[in-house]
């Protein structure tokens, strides 16, 4: 197991006299993993990193840290973090689409599907107060992974090979969705034509004609390209993200007690940084696109019908997971 809380170990007496200061040092570090799909420019590592500072900054206990972070997906896709991190193995935090959480808790779904906040400001709103605490304990419980704060903020819109404009439009259109079922439910009342793709085939599949559409937020528009093969960005800003940052169980579990409460406090300030970077940068980076030739954002003109369409089957869905109760509880923030 790559992370640990080094013990000091009592030696044999014909080892005690060679014990040496240095060895004993050694024994007090933590080291701890994060993992990212990205660079060091990305909001989600600059997120973990901001976690990684704040971490130091409100620890004051005996043991030194290390991080450790592996980039550009060495260590995988978001979906194997999680896997890692509900094992107790290779990964220790990560940032990760609520969606790879979905395999054990429903509930982790219920975060972000498409016109579940009404702007931004409610959305901002919701994640920085206690409303969204029952689906924490959920994944806690069922995946062992706990949420230590919420970051996001991509405003996603819809990547399309030609231009749309309204519902009509829209209708019958094939387009890539994530895995979580809720995703599929949503773009079918909005008449398109979900399809579940792995993330890493977006591209082939619009470009090879499988679909005509995918949906993403600016950051990810650029990293991945997308633009390439869907230079027409229809801006339906049908969902606003949440992108949590997450700890193993196992591993707070590892940890002293003052380190665990550091950890806690850090990953929930270290969301709310993330969040004010990439919703703030979200804008400017599809800009910046724009202005260079690579993209036309496209106005859509009816998206209330899209929250209309939208607000049936999110009641529904929430009723299913028995968690009729949040919707209206997260409606209600002013």
């Amino acid at each position: 197991m790559r992370s640990m809380l080094s013990r000091f170990v009592m030696p044999t007496a014909a080892g005690l006299a060679a014990l040496t200061l240095a060895s004993a040092a050694q024994a007090d570090k933590i080291v701890l993993h994060g993992a990212s799909q990205f660079d060091e420019n990305h909001a989600f590592t600059r997120l973990m990193r901001k976690f990684e500072q704040l971490t130091r900054l409100y620890y004051s206990g005996e043991h030194e840290l290390e991080f450790v972070m592996h980039l550009n997906s060495e260590l995988g896709l978001e979906k194997d973090y999680v896997a890692y991190m509900n094992q107790g193995i290779s990964v220790d935090y990560a940032v990760a689409s609520p969606s790879h959480m979905s395999t054990f808790s429903k509930m982790a779904t219920l975060l972000d599907p498409p016109m579940l906040y009404r702007d931004a400001g409610h959305w901002s709103k919701v994640l920085s107060g206690d409303v969204l605490q029952p689906v924490v304990d959920d994944i806690y419980k069922r995946a062992d992974i706990l949420l230590l704060g919420y970051g996001g903020g991509g405003v996603r819109h819809l990547i399309v090979n030609k231009p749309v404009t309204n519902m009509a439009e829209i209708k019958d259109v094939p387009i890539r969705v994530m895995g979580a079922p809720i995703q599929t439910k949503l773009f079918n009342a909005f008449g398109m034509a979900p399809n579940v793709i792995a993330y890493s085939e977006v591209y082939n599949a619009i470009q090879t004609g499988v679909i005509d559409a995918a949906e993403n937020e600016a950051a990810g528009i650029r990293q991945m390209k997308f633009y390439e093969v869907g230079p027409n960005i229809s801006m339906t800003a049908h969902s606003i993200t949440v992108r949590p940052l997450a700890i193993s169980g196992k591993t707070l579990r590892r940890l002293p007690e003052d380190l665990q409460a550091a950890i806690i406090q850090a990953g929930k300030d270290a969301g709310t940084y993330g969040r004010v970077i990439e919703l703030t940068e979200g804008e400017i980076i599809m800009k910046e696109m724009e202005e260079q030739g690579k993209l036309k954002a496209i106005p859509f003109t009816e998206r209330e019908k899209l929250i209309e369409a939208a607000t049936p089957v999110l009641k529904e869905y929430f009723a299913e997971v028995g968690a009729a109760d949040l919707y209206t509880a997260i409606q209600a923030v002013k």
